[in-house]
């Protein structure tokens, strides 16, 4: 067993050697009082040091409604249908957009790369309509008709799922 003192153990853990010593006292640290000092167990504090990474887990995304509507979702139902239509699915996706007061596009970006303007409109009607359903919980896309040099229709559906994925993740 390879033993430390507080003041190292601090220094590795990057706390006060009082935190240490409510460690030893606790329990938290594996460690024996020696002639009024505590002796450490290495290992048992390299595992302490460890524990809130190994504790932090990341949450699942999970497709619900409240999570769809949480990230700009609109809620749609008629006809025996329940839907909730994600209008910002292109800001999801890594398209920057923006326009003149006539609607007209004045810059855009692709996902941090800058393209141009007929590009962006192109990626725009890339995916007509990217929707929730709460009959299957899945998440729909109906593709449009133009094609874009920049990103592939499948390559739009795939960037906004996992842009919808980072947003419920960042919840």
């Amino acid at each position: 067993m390879v033993t430390i003192t507080t003041s190292n153990a601090a220094t590795q853990a990057g706390v006060t050697v009082d935190t240490i010593r409510t460690w030893c006292r606790t329990g938290a640290v594996a460690a024996i009082k020696q002639a009024g000092r505590w002796i450490i167990d290495a290992a048992s504090l390299a595992y302490r040091i460890a524990l809130p990474k190994l504790l932090h887990r990341p949450r699942p995304v999970v497709f619900t409604v409240d999570t769809m509507l949480a990230i700009g979702g609109n809620r749609w139902q008629r006809n025996g249908h329940d839907r909730i239509y994600l209008n910002n699915w292109a800001e999801l996706a890594g398209l920057d957009v923006s326009h003149y007061k006539s609607g007209n596009i004045n810059g855009a970006t692709w996902q941090g790369e800058g393209i141009s303007n007929s590009q962006a409109r192109l990626i725009l009607g890339s995916l007509d309509k990217v929707w929730f359903d709460t009959a299957d919980n899945q998440v729909h896309c109906r593709f449009g008709w133009t094609k874009s040099r920049v990103a592939t229709p499948d390559e739009i559906w795939q960037a906004a799922l996992a842009g919808i994925r980072a947003a419920i993740a960042a919840l």
